[in-house]
């Protein structure tokens, strides 16, 4: 799998966990050069706390476009150490 935005791909694995229709690529496939720092915050009842990094590619910012947990709760133990995308980014095989 590989996450796109702006012509540049972001994340690529093989190793994709599915969770609620969103694949969570292992956090170290995150290309980190095309992220920047997020305060942006939400929570889920049964995941936890999600935080976020912002995307910075080709002098284009997508504010709090790549999510994480962290800490994630028992239930969702799986997608520790893992990253989504959303707000445009393309996930694809």
């Amino acid at each position: 799998m590989k996450a796109i935005w702006n012509g540049e791909v972001i994340a690529e694995s093989n190793d994709t966990v599915v969770v609620e229709g969103n694949h969570y690529f292992p956090a170290s496939s995150l290309k980190r050069e095309f992220t920047t720092f997020s305060n942006h915050r939400t929570s889920c009842p049964w995941k936890g706390q999600a935080h976020y990094f912002s995307l910075l590619v080709k002098g284009d910012m997508n504010p709090d476009a790549v999510w994480y947990y962290p800490e994630p709760s028992e239930a969702a133990a799986e997608i520790k150490d893992r990253v989504a995308f959303w707000k445009g980014v393309q996930v694809v095989e």
